[in-house]
């Protein structure tokens, strides 16, 4: 552990609220990975029973080196779930905020931290270069999500997902459409390959076809190039829409799962799957929606609901990766840790905005508001 620091330069603390969220069940940064920051220089302030949503109990982290207690007057305060306006009220000027800020959505906290004092970093905008893929939040959860949704549609569906030879006959593997191939999309592709179905998936971005062949599916081409900035697709205009569409609404019969993962950023999903082609689906069919957050893919979703439309099942989750909150707990203090240490300069909190990653990922600070 380093004490070097003298008391004019105290070690920097990171506190680690208990989410207050609704249904949320993990917590920013795990005893590893509280180990590893202490190691560096950092003292961690746990709040009492963080951890117990993700089944880590609090003698955990006081054996990895934190405290328990309150950690809303923390240097840096680390969360999952953007802050309530009552968690906004407890912070101070001058603190750092990271988590997942929804810095796109309409509904944000961004004005009121701004007012606060806070400086807050926005998981959701590190910019997606090599260097910064350790702390890339949103890919790290998506493969939670893009997991998750396979098995649930798995548990939903009426039919075997591989193919089963059986004294009583031959079982046809379940076809399975992932609609969206980013990261959630090709590990769905990647888990329905592995538990024997036929994967097939499709993206209006054609220069993902081949990663969509890495992980042993097939690709489907409807003909319409959407590539857009940063990785993200970029919206159809209304020819592609119409066009997209009816050659959407054919393919989706012939398939036993349809998993949709298609977002924009700061827009409201695109409908993939119209109530026409949920319609011609062959019944006890499955459609998971991982797009309900923001409206959801297919004409017929209910957000955080699971409803039978024309013999079919339609899932919208939300929040997957909490449902797994070990690994993702795991996966996200990683990415969480990994920005912090950016922000360290010989054992002090200094965040240099001339680099790419802070300037993109910080949205409130004296200089500007993103």
């Amino acid at each position: 552990m380093d004490t070097s620091q003298s008391a004019s330069h105290p070690r920097p603390t990171v506190g680690v609220p208990r989410e207050s969220n609704e249904g949320e069940r993990r917590v920013a940064l795990v005893p590893k990975i509280v180990a590893a920051l202490i190691g560096k220089g950092v003292d961690v302030v746990v709040e009492q029973g963080a951890g117990l949503g993700a089944l880590i109990p609090d003698d955990l982290y006081i054996a990895a080196g934190a405290k328990i207690g309150d950690p809303w007057s923390a240097d840096v305060l680390v969360k999952v779930a953007p802050p309530s306006d009552a968690e906004v009220a407890r912070l101070h000027p001058g603190q750092m905020l990271i988590g997942f800020l929804a810095p796109r959505n309409q509904d944000n906290q961004l004005a009121a931290l701004k007012s606060a004092g806070v400086q807050a970093f926005a998981v959701e905008s590190i910019p997606r270069i090599s260097r910064a893929q350790v702390m890339d939040a949103l890919s790290s959860q998506a493969n939670v999500s893009g997991y998750k949704s396979v098995l649930l549609a798995a548990s939903e569906s009426t039919r075997f997902f591989p193919m089963l030879t059986t004294a009583a006959g031959t079982v046809k593997p379940a076809t399975v459409l992932v609609l969206g191939v980013g990261v959630a999309g090709l590990q769905a592709l990647a888990t329905a390959k592995r538990l024997g179905g036929r994967a097939t998936g499709y993206d209006v971005r054609p220069e993902v076809a081949d990663q969509v062949r890495s992980v042993g599916a097939r690709w489907l081409d409807l003909g319409i190039d959407a590539a857009g900035e940063g990785g993200y697709a970029r919206e159809l205009s209304e020819d592609e829409r119409v066009q997209q569409q009816q050659a959407l609404e054919d393919a989706i019969k012939g398939f036993d799962v349809v998993i949709t993962t298609a977002l924009v950023p700061g827009r409201p999903a695109p409908r993939l799957v119209t109530a026409a082609a949920v319609e011609g689906m062959k019944p006890g069919s499955v459609v998971v929606d991982l797009a309900g957050e923001t409206g959801g893919n297919c004409e017929l979703t209910e957000p955080g609901q699971t409803v039978i439309k024309h013999g079919v099942t339609i899932c919208s989750p939300l929040n997957l990766p909490s449902t797994m909150p070990e690994h993702s707990s795991e996966l996200y203090a990683k990415n969480v840790s990994a920005l912090l240490e950016l922000m360290l300069v010989e054992g002090r909190l200094a965040p240099d905005f001339s680099d790419e990653v802070l300037a993109a990922s910080c949205v409130t600070r004296e200089e500007a508001v993103s």
